[in-house]
């Protein structure tokens, strides 16, 4: 009879282990679920079709990681990078991709001026990069930013890659580009999550969005 009781016991604790470990896992589940970037979302996209191409303009809205702002303020450049994708629309075959572009913005703090020095071009930048499009200073980091933050009449498709009768998808992206980070850096930023700024969204664009 010991024994006996002794058994039902045994599997009466072995029950309700299993019943706290799932209630666990599910108490878990919002969090692990949840988005890990909340301070980053693109609050504007509109697209604007003029003679000379597909333009566009986009707003995003972003609370800076503490260890990006950090970085920033002892003379660490970061760049953020936007990137556009022009995709048509296919109903016999997978949507295909007729233009893309991107934008890179290097921010820097200049220790000797005590400014803020954005440079903007359309591919990645080194030392000896000639091809910036843009050179920028300003006085304070929320200044900069807010110029970073607003993309305007950027061009991302020639009026020669779009059919006026077609219908369209543009994907928009914009992040931190850790890959041009001092090297130190990027290894000790890849994969953690004080250092992740990303934000993205999607415009239709044709016949079928005006309906």
């Amino acid at each position: 009879m010991t024994d006996f009781f002794t058994h039902c016991w045994r599997n009466a604790r072995l029950d309700l282990a299993r019943a706290c470990l799932v209630a666990f896992f599910l108490g878990l589940a919002p969090a692990l679920a949840a988005d890990p970037e909340p301070g980053s979302d693109v609050t504007l996209l509109r697209l604007v079709l003029s003679a000379d191409g597909l333009d566009l303009y986009a707003t995003v809205r972003l609370d800076l990681p503490s260890a990006v702002e950090d970085a920033l303020e002892k003379g660490i450049a970061m760049v953020f990078l936007a990137e556009a994708d022009v995709m048509r629309s296919r109903w016999y075959w997978a949507d295909k991709k007729v233009a893309s572009a991107q934008r890179h913005m290097r921010l820097a703090f200049q220790p000797l001026t005590r400014r803020w020095r954005l440079n903007v071009a359309s591919g990645p930048m080194g030392n000896n990069n000639l091809g910036l499009a843009l050179n920028l200073n300003f006085d304070s980091l929320h200044e900069a930013m807010a110029t970073v933050q607003r993309i305007s009449g950027w061009k991302i498709a020639d009026m020669a890659q779009i059919d006026p009768d077609g219908s369209y998808r543009v994907d928009f992206r914009f992040s931190l580009d850790l890959s041009q980070l001092p090297r130190p850096f990027q290894i000790g930023a890849f994969g953690q999550s004080d250092w992740k700024v990303s934000a993205s969204a999607t415009r239709q664009l044709g016949p079928e969005s005006s309906k």
